[in-house]
């Protein structure tokens, strides 16, 4: 693989999905867009008068409970990160993101149907490279026994374990370690999807929260097995969402970086709020990361090659 493929990139043609918010149960419909070189990636709530545009950067990071939401001036879109998560495991930096409501549709739960999309619309690869952000010193950030970390390393792996009380988890597993590539994105990772307790539904709704939620749209758990007819699509579907979750909220960025991250996340527990942390805490660390790209081949998405190998120009 030549530099080349380690240029930015868009869709080719605009492409249009409706669906339900997870929260809001409301039915939403997104537009994806190709957007130019530097960009990146920008909603716009066009049920707005005017029409309000919302960049997905970390400085609009508003709230992580139960998911990620951006907002500018008040006006926020909430759920994000499966659709930010399909973008960066298919290597696409630049994307207008037209919905005409408060969420983006939760689709089936996972980010696969996000996938489809793009892959329908093409993508084009253009002319500017990408500039990555190269991890140099370790950055972990902790709640309680909770962590998340980065550390440097040639390519990017996750290594996430989860751990729930209940019997359905009980010698399945919860911990998992990859080396990515868009290969391995789509296959691995990007069909596990979101799921949720049963015995939260009630105080859930009371909150305003999951009220468009499913069988058709998450994994449900009562109190010893799983709801949905067709049970799992693999055994450890909970971890590999976690992993999915974690790439849609780490692919928040400043002004400059455009491509993803260069660096081994590791985290037992974390979530939204952790990930979005442990970003911050890199970028407010300027010893911590420096820009790259890349020189020489490398695979997609994650380079998958031992740590010093050098493919890095800075």
């Amino acid at each position: 693989m030549t530099l080349d493929a380690w240029r930015q990139r868009t869709i080719n043609n605009a492409i249009r999905a409706t669906g339900i918010g997870l929260h809001s149960g409301e039915r939403t419909t997104i537009t994806l867009r190709p957007a130019p070189p530097g960009s990146g990636v920008v909603f716009r709530r066009i049920d707005r008068d005017p029409t309000r545009t919302i960049p997905a950067r970390l400085c609009n990071v508003s709230d992580t409970n139960l998911g990620t939401t951006l907002a500018v001036d008040g006006i926020s879109v909430a759920t994000v990160e499966h659709l930010l998560s399909a973008l960066a495991g298919l290597g696409i930096d630049n994307i207008g993101v037209d919905v005409d409501g408060p969420e983006i549709p939760i689709m089936d739960g996972s980010a696969s149907p996000f996938v489809f999309l793009l892959e329908s619309a093409g993508i084009h690869e253009q002319t500017a490279a990408k500039r990555f952000i190269r991890v140099r010193r370790s950055v972990t950030v902790r709640d309680g026994d909770k962590w998340a970390s980065l550390e440097p390393y040639a390519g990017f792996r996750a290594d996430f374990t989860i751990d729930f009380s209940h019997p359905v988890f009980e010698g399945r597993g919860q911990s998992l370690v990859m080396d990515f590539t868009r290969r391995s994105y789509v296959k691995e990772i990007s069909r596990a999807r979101t799921f949720g307790f049963l015995r939260d539904l009630e105080r859930l709704r009371a909150q305003r929260r999951a009220l468009g939620g499913s069988v058709d749209n998450a994994i449900v758990l009562d109190e010893h097995r799983v709801v949905n007819r067709d049970g799992l699509r693999s055994r450890d579907e909970f971890v590999r969402h976690k992993i999915l979750d974690a790439i849609g909220d780490l692919s928040l960025r400043g002004e400059r970086p455009t491509g993803g991250i260069l660096g081994a996340y590791t985290a037992y527990r974390s979530g939204h709020a952790l990930n979005v942390a442990l970003l911050r805490a890199l970028l407010a660390d300027p010893d911590a990361w420096e820009e790259a790209t890349l020189q020489g081949p490398a695979a997609e998405f994650g380079s998958g090659l031992p740590p010093g190998t050098p493919v890095y120009a800075y």
